[in-house]
């Protein structure tokens, strides 16, 4: 029997019918509900779009909806940057524990800025993670700085200059994979249960529009290059270099 092209959705048919093939189910579930920033959602999705990586969006009220293995079906959970109390508030406390139990049993998770601070053991309906880790925010806070330029160090790689706003320093959980100029962690992996764990406290996708006014000497996309290289390592469990 021989085979012809549906004009209206493109799936091969045989002359009998058409046969509609389940289409492959995205590997990444980003989360963009309550307390996240949409600029940063938007810097992230670039990423994720330049790349070629599939994934799917979830609002708080979403989330909320999915069941454990609705959130087993993805091979990541990305939480970016934002506010951590309102994300966490913003869920159900059986939500939080149906994603820390779908990270236990081998959902990577990607947690930056506000995503790292959900990811330790926040009072606010947080992950834990960490085993009882909370994350205190950088140095720079105490100095009443809200963002800037800081040049972090990796185990083989060159100095980097990375955009930080609020992030949190990442003391006390996992391995060090980079650091702060004040040799405080920046970026750490780890294993929860059978999940692999990347936080950041820096946003290494932010874009050129961030980081005017701030004395960057070298270009976003060296930033943006190392960005998707965590998320590829918490796609894919591969552990990155560390102290």
């Amino acid at each position: 029997m021989g085979r012809l092209q549906c004009v209206l959705c493109l799936c091969p048919i045989l002359v009998a019918g058409c046969t509609l093939s389940e289409p492959t189910p995205p590997a990444i579930l980003l989360f963009d509900g309550r307390g996240t920033s949409p600029n940063d959602v938007a810097a992230l999705e670039d990423i994720l779009r330049e790349s070629g990586l599939r994934y799917a969006t979830a609002s708080s009220r979403r989330l909320d909806a999915m069941s454990e293995p609705e959130l087993k079906a993805y091979r990541l959970f990305v939480m970016p940057g934002g506010n951590f109390e309102d994300i966490g508030n913003g869920l159900t406390t059986s939500t939080t524990t149906r994603v820390r139990r779908a990270i236990g049993s081998g959902l990577g998770y990607l947690g930056i800025c506000a995503g790292a601070f959900f990811a330790g053991a926040s009072p606010y309906n947080g992950l834990n993670l960490t085993d009882g880790v909370r994350f205190p925010f950088y140095g720079l806070e105490d100095r009443g700085i809200r963002k800037a330029l800081v040049t972090v160090t990796s185990v083989g790689r060159a100095p980097l200059e990375a955009y930080w706003e609020d992030g949190p320093q990442l003391t006390g959980w996992g391995e060090v994979v980079a650091r702060y100029p004040a040799g405080t962690p920046a970026v750490v992996q780890g294993r929860f249960g059978n999940g692999w764990v990347v936080l950041t406290g820096i946003h290494l996708e932010a874009p050129e529009s961030w980081r005017r006014g701030l004395g960057f000497t070298t270009a976003a996309s060296l930033g943006r290059t190392y960005a998707l290289e965590l998320i590829d390592a918490a796609l894919n469990r591969k552990p990155l270099p560390h102290d």
